[in-house]
């Protein structure tokens, strides 16, 4: 009898509170104020459609699931937050939909945030129906996030986010403390649109966790997703945490993977990776323990190493969290894969990633190409790893231990019909029924069979028929880039330059006034960009000495885009020295990239644990990096493009060098290299034409040019003088390198082997006029009048 009575009480109040329940209608930010202040649960507020700018809206409230509190567009897609504008969701039962935050430029560190303040947050919320799109931020250096999700059991669902163009991620879900710990989070239907590549890290899609909280289970669902052309960084999704969920998603075009980065115990089943041959497209790649990949669909990704269709790490021993942890008891079945790069199997392995995978399996996966190239690689001990079931229908090559080969009859499924698109974006990438039948393999209408999917089950992957975003149609515009080039004035000081750089836009000229220009932070250039200093030669970029901790470089060209840098002194002078002057993009950061140094000086870059003037990093390659008119001197190292360590594969197309000098290196002027058995494959062009290298590499086993394995080499014109206590300045190896019309004084000979050639080598002193210039006199053998051939040396 208690019972009941408490029962009929507790239903007694909840009818009250409905019923006091009332609907508002607000047309700006104090009319909604005060409504969030009197809602109760069941309640609803409707805001007018139009133009809300520089609003700050708190969406809060104690509901019950039966009777939500509910925040929502008058028309879905017509409220439009714009400028400065952003939503905190905290309480219980709060749903917010049909918003649109368009086009607008915050100061925030979120647009959206399930919570009040560090001790309150949302549980039990939701944001759905609604878009992100453009953006931006203020200031550069806020690394924002469009969505942060804290509490539990919240959900953001059917919403588009596209255009973030600033670091930080996407959509965060954060772990810190016990109030977020297994916090059953789902995040589904939604479509990601572009994001374009940072060229540095922060700019995943979804990161789940962090690798302080990479321990702690999250339980976050991730299903029934779009990501389209999401190219932020290598990871689209970062999974920093345990227990979670990826299943039914779509990956189309995205250049990048699906990281389990974190973390242990993940489920990733049923997703769809479509590459269509976008370059540096990825699939799944896999670090620590207890995972489970299974009846994934994988096709037309063109990406390799870190980016191919399945990746398995190397791991680190006794790693901290925020490093390498070994894969270990990880199942891999029931995959395709079709027409993508080489599986790679202990990806990563060097002096600190040196545990291979073990107690894993691979097993009942299916690989298919119509190219015959290699379907894995195996970086180490594959030991650790048992094989089983899998078959390869390919001309290439495979272990009988590892694979079985064997030929899918692909045209038995050609009588399945089309299904039914829901999903818009699919409609453009699907062939139509009468894709050619020598095709079929790179057909995806039909290549869901075999492991991925039940031959039995006659239905197409949920992840292709699925319709995500909101249930309206958001017409998203994509910035206008500016046609015509502006000229950006920056006067000297500390960060100017920085800032100059972080907004200036594709084509911009950066002109710097003559003075020291320091830098409180590297800086990333992600435009194409000429950067020119002051003809009389006084601009200088160096470190600021007041840095807590020293920069790694000064400037990162970001792949994919094009820099000129002329008249300009880059100083490496520090109480820590900078480690580079100049970098590529980061690893694995495949797209091309140009560089161009016009008349600038290099000088202290002394950093002797790795250091360099200009590096390359793996997985990266410049289609031109020219160098002319310039000084390397007084440092450690010169240019090493040497870090690429893949077969065949090196860190540019074309390195040249011209009227340019190398004064004072310690170890080598350039490391330009290829892993490659013969260099008579193409691959690799080093052209070197009136230089100076003086007193480099003066050690007994030293080397001035390093070219092992570049198929094209020409050194012509050139003076090598004052390494006095070298034996092989440069070897040159292949039918395809020449050096011709050089002199050498006092460092050592030339050795020329597999077909290089060696012409008009002169042996002699410079006989220099001016040793500092580098001017030869009136009888030097250099001079042209004199030699018969050609000036060697500088030219004027």
């Amino acid at each position: 009898m208690i019972l009941k009575n408490v029962v009929s009480i507790i239903f007694s109040f909840l009818l009250v509170s409905v019923a006091f329940a009332q609907d508002f209608t607000v047309s700006n930010i104090q009319e909604f104020d005060q409504a969030i202040g009197q809602v109760k649960p069941g309640s609803t507020i409707i805001l007018k459609n139009g133009i809300w700018k520089d609003v700050n809206l708190k969406a809060y409230g104690q509901a019950t699931k039966d009777a939500p509190i509910i925040i929502k567009a008058e028309t879905p897609g017509k409220v439009v937050l714009t400028g400065d504008s952003s939503l905190s969701i905290y309480g219980e039962y709060v749903i917010v939909s049909g918003l649109w935050f368009k086009d607008g430029v915050t100061t925030s560190k979120y647009v959206i945030q399930f919570k009040k303040d560090s001790k309150t947050f949302a549980n039990n919320c939701r944001f759905t129906n609604s878009t992100i799109s453009n953006y931006k931020v203020k200031d550069e250096d806020n690394k924002n996030h469009w969505v942060d999700l804290w509490g539990k059991n919240n959900r953001v669902d059917h919403n588009n986010f596209t255009g973030k163009t600033s670091s930080g991620t996407t959509l965060v879900v954060w772990l810190k403390g016990d109030a977020h710990i297994e916090n059953n989070h789902i995040i589904d239907y939604n479509f990601f649109g572009h994001r374009p590549d940072l060229g540095e890290n922060g700019g995943e899609t979804i990161r789940i966790g962090t690798s302080a909280n990479s321990m702690k289970s999250s339980k976050t669902i991730v299903e029934n997703n779009t990501f389209k052309n999401c190219d932020g960084e290598i990871e689209i999704i970062s999974n920093k945490s345990g227990d979670n969920i990826y299943r039914n998603n779509l990956f189309l075009e995205s250049k990048g993977t699906l990281t389990l980065r974190h973390g242990n115990n993940a489920l990733v089943e049923n997703n769809v990776f479509l590459g269509n041959t976008v370059a540096n497209t990825g699939g799944i790649r896999i670090i620590n323990e207890g995972h489970v990949v299974r009846n994934n669909l994988l096709v037309g990704l063109t990406g390799d190493g870190y980016r191919g269709p399945i990746v398995m790490m190397n791991g680190v021993k006794n790693s901290p969290l925020n490093r390498y942890h070994q894969v270990k008891n990880v199942e891999v079945v029931n995959n395709t894969i079709i027409n993508c790069g080489p599986i790679a199997f202990g990806a990563g392995k060097d002096k600190e990633k040196t545990l291979a995978p073990i107690n894993t399996t691979f097993a009942n996966n299916i690989i298919s190409n119509t190219t015959g190239a290699s379907v894995f690689e195996a970086k180490d001990d594959i030991s650790g790893i048992t094989f089983s079931n899998n078959i390869v229908d390919s001309q290439a090559t495979v272990d009988p231990l590892l694979f079985t080969k064997a030929s899918i009859d692909w045209k038995m499924f050609k009588a399945l019909p089309m299904p039914s698109i829901n999903n818009p974006v699919l409609k453009q990438v699907l062939p139509t029924k009468n894709a050619s039948d020598n095709d079929i393999t790179g057909s995806v209408w039909a290549v869901y069979v075999a492991g991925a999917f039940n031959l039995e089950n006659k239905k197409y992957p949920k992840a292709l028929t699925v319709r995500t975003g909101p249930g309206w149609k958001p017409v998203i515009e994509t910035p206008k880039v500016k046609s015509i080039s502006v000229d950006i004035i920056v006067d000297p000081g500390v960060g100017t330059l920085r800032k100059a750089i972080s907004k200036a836009g594709n084509g911009d000229v950066i002109s710097l006034k003559p003075g020291i220009y320091y830098l409180d932070k590297q800086i990333k250039i992600k435009s194409n960009l000429k950067i020119n200093g002051s003809p009389d030669g006084k601009t200088i970029i160096m470190a600021s000495s007041k840095l807590e901790k020293p920069l790694s470089y000064l400037l990162r060209v970001s792949a994919g885009i094009t820099v000129s840098i002329t008249n300009i002194t880059f100083d490496g002078s520090n109480k820590t020295p900078v480690k580079y002057a100049i970098v590529s993009p980061d690893k694995m950061e495949s797209d091309l990239y140009n560089l161009t140094i016009d008349t600038c000086v290099f000088k202290n870059f002394k950093n002797d644990s790795g250091g360099a003037i200009i590096k390359g990093y793996s997985g990266t390659r410049a289609e031109l990096m020219l160098i002319k008119n310039s000084r390397f001197e007084d440092s450690f190292r010169g240019i090493n493009l040497s870090y690429e360590k893949n077969q065949g594969q090196f860190n540019a197309n074309n390195l040249i060098i011209e009227n340019t000098i190398f004064n004072n290196i310690e170890e080598f002027a350039i490391n330009y290299k290829r892993s490659i058995i013969d260099s008579n494959i193409e691959g690799g062009n080093l052209m070197i034409d009136h230089c100076v290298f003086n007193k480099v590499s003066n050690k007994e086993k030293g080397s001035i040019i390093k070219v092992k394995g570049i198929h094209q080499v020409t050194i012509q014109n050139t003076v090598f003088d004052n390494s006095f206590l070298i034996k092989i300045p440069v070897a040159l190896e292949g039918s395809s390198n020449k050096i011709d019309n050089c002199l050498f004084h006092d460092s050592g000979f030339v050795k020329v082997s597999k077909g290089a050639s060696e012409s008009n080598i002169i042996y002699k002193s410079p006989k220099w006029e001016d040793k500092k210039k580098f001017i030869p006199g009136k009888k030097s053998p250099l001079l042209k009048s004199n030699n018969q051939i050609e000036t060697i040396g500088l030219i004027n």
